[in-house]
């Protein structure tokens, strides 16, 4: 198989889809790996290291597109490339459909397969290759809240932990998930008084056992949080449904009790958001100004700190990209019910309920349609 990796395209994303030992491992198994030239610079990988590990550089993006096979992206195609796309091609990659329809029926009209990272799960709920990239998110929401908080920047000019004889920071983590258990963490340990806001009891219940003794749990529902949120320093939106647009958990009149320059961060706008006032933005401009609270709404975090993510991310894709190239995405797809939980599009078919539902599109089950042809 023709696997290609494109120069991301999405502004300020520095992150590569594969990495040299990635580029080996598909070229030991006798596959041909395209990588665009400069593609690995954002994240310190020369083209003379992919050249090395065996790929070959190419210097135009529509002759790559042309060639390959299987594309391995970081982000969802921009609109520049849906052109590019075509029927039966492989793209394997985050998508996050749910808050563009632009894309969805784009990815649709082209007849490209799709394999969404983010709905890639095991059968316990386990999402492998989305999970590196919400541990990189949480850590990042909370050290760039912490940045954002300080007065300089519009914030109300506080040092999370505190100092002796001053009170620390108050911390929200709205979500108890990978997350939002990072984000905890990180902001426990400078010291801010943390409380996670979850649906699940279990959840809050290992969370309160594992977290130290600055983090509070509490049961998410708009009575508590509301109670909440007029006290907080930071908040930090980290709630996911899989493949669906995230539920809108703060209200607009709930940010309008926030405390004047109080941040919020909303690591959940890569699929709608889970605060009513935010909007997508970028790492050139990340915050603005609503009801005097800065909102911080960048999509796609983990790309400022490039090197650790495209290495994080890689570490976890390149497995099952290899699986695909060498059964081809059908077989692939029969034989592992991560790949299959993957496909998000087959051809034109949408093949991912929630997906389907967000758009009042049909549904396709993945299974039926990648089922081998009765002899």
């Amino acid at each position: 198989m023709i696997i290609a990796i494109p120069r991301e395209t999405k502004p300020f994303e520095f992150r590569v889809g594969i990495v040299p030992d990635g580029v080996e491992q598909l070229c030991a198994r006798g596959h041909k790996v395209l990588v665009q030239t400069t593609a690995g610079d954002g994240s310190g990988i020369s083209d003379d290291e992919f050249r090395a590990a065996g790929a070959e550089i190419v210097s135009d993006a529509a002759d790559l597109f042309a060639r390959a096979e299987m594309i391995m992206k970081v982000k969802e195609p921009q609109p520049a490339e849906y052109p590019l796309l075509r029927r039966g091609q492989i793209i394997y990659t985050f998508f996050h459909f749910a808050p563009s329809e632009q894309l969805t029926r784009a990815v649709m009209d082209s007849g490209a397969v799709a394999v969404a990272y983010e709905t890639m799960h095991t059968a316990d709920g386990h999402h492998p290759i989305l999970t590196p990239m919400s541990e990189v998110a949480g850590k990042m929401a909370v050290q760039e809240g912490a940045k954002f908080l300080e007065r300089t920047t519009m914030g109300r000019g506080v040092l999370l932990g505190g100092v002796p004889g001053v009170e620390p920071g108050q911390v929200i983590v709205i979500g108890g998930g990978t997350v939002g258990a990072n984000a905890a963490k990180m902001a426990a340990s400078l010291g801010a008084q943390v409380t996670i806001f979850d649906i699940n009891l279990e959840r809050l219940r290992y969370l309160d056992d594992i977290m130290p003794k600055n983090v509070t749990t509490l049961f998410c529902n708009s009575h508590s949080i509301r109670r909440k949120i007029c006290t907080a320093d930071l908040v930090v939106g980290a709630v996911m449904v899989e493949g669906a647009r995230a539920p809108v958990i703060v209200s607009e009149d709930m940010v309008q009790t926030m405390k004047p320059g109080a941040v919020i961060v909303d690591v959940a706008v890569d699929q709608g958001g889970c605060v009513a006032t935010i909007r997508p933005t970028t790492h050139g401009q990340p915050v603005y100004v609503m009801h005097g609270v800065v909102h911080y709404g960048v999509p796609n975090m983990p790309g400022a700190v490039s090197r650790t993510s495209t290495y994080a991310l890689a570490n976890v894709a390149i497995e099952h990209a290899v699986q695909i190239a060498c059964k081809g995405i059908e077989q692939a797809a029969r034989e592992s019910t991560l790949i299959l939980s993957g496909l998000n599009m087959y051809r034109t078919a949408v093949t991912n309920r929630a997906v389907a539902a967000t758009f009042g599109l049909e549904y396709a089950d993945p299974a039926r349609l990648i089922a081998p042809a009765s002899v």
